[in-house]
Parts: structure tokens; C-alpha cells; sequence
């Protein structure tokens, strides 16, 4: 019994070390080496208690990592599929939105970096910006030029 719950306390921490997991990320992929149940909430519940499991800083990790390449549709995404609280990923995404008009300059500048010379590449652009996660009316703003200073 002591050294399945160290084996499963073990993996949790193995996985906390490489980056950030919700619980919820933890309870899907340790779920399997659970041999009694409710022994997965108890080391969950106790890593939470000693702040290894923390919700904020899994939000920080994923905006950070994340708000240089993508918009904040997909980042929404990513962090509601990571099942945190729908009030902090509210939060997170108004957040980013404030900003979302220069990111998408610059991935569009990285990945282009020169106007669209016909219609056909103005397509490859805005699809490129949407698949990324961006709104359409950044995308709009980009493509048309309209959102230089």
C-alpha cells in the first residue's frame, strides 16, 4: 500500500517537474494507476495542500508559453481542455485580448512580413492568422494594412 501511494505520488511529481498540470490533467493521466479508489484524490488533495497543484500558475505557464504564437480563441481552448476554472480562464482571455492586435502583427510579420500581393495571398494570410486563433476583426486589421500607427 505505502509504496503504490509513493509509486503514484512519485509519477504526479514526475509530471509536475516538466511543467504545470492541473488537477484534472493529473487525475486523466494517472487515473490508470489508481489500485484504490479515491487514493488518486488523497495525493492529489496533498499536493494541492503543499501548492505543487496550483491553477494560477498553470494559467501563467499557458499564456506564457502560448500568447506569442497563438490568439486567444486557441489559448481559451487549450486552458478550458486543461479543466480549470471557467472564471480564470475568463480572466486570462480578456487579458490577452487587450494585446491580441500586436501579436498578430507579429507572428503575421514572422511568417510573411510583406503585404499580400494578390487576393489569393491575402487569403493564405488571413487563414494562416485564423488557424492560429486570432478574431476576425484582428485578422482584418492585419491583412488590410489598417492597423499601423
Amino acid at each position: 500500500m505505502a509504496t503504490q501511494t509513493l509509486s503514484l505520488t512519485g509519477r504526479a511529481l514526475r509530471l509536475l517537474s516538466t511543467r504545470e498540470h492541473s488537477r484534472a490533467e493529473l487525475e486523466r493521466k494517472l487515473a490508470g494507476f489508481e489500485e484504490e479508489p479515491g487514493q488518486l484524490a488523497k495525493v492529489l488533495d496533498t499536493l494541492q495542500a503543499k501548492d505543487f497543484i496550483n491553477e494560477g500558475r498553470v494559467v501563467e505557464s499557458v499564456v506564457h508559453r502560448r500568447a506569442a504564437k497563438l490568439g486567444a480563441s486557441r489559448i481559451k481552448q487549450e486552458l478550458q481542455a486543461k479543466g480549470l476554472e471557467p472564471q480564470a480562464v475568463a480572466e486570462a482571455v480578456q487579458a490577452l485580448r487587450a494585446s491580441e492586435v500586436e501579436r498578430a502583427r507579429e507572428v503575421w510579420r514572422k511568417k510573411f512580413g510583406a503585404p499580400p500581393a494578390d487576393a489569393a495571398e491575402r487569403a493564405k494570410q488571413m487563414r494562416f492568422l485564423a488557424s492560429r486563433g486570432f478574431g476576425g476583426d484582428t485578422i482584418h486589421k492585419i491583412a488590410s494594412g489598417s492597423d499601423e500607427e
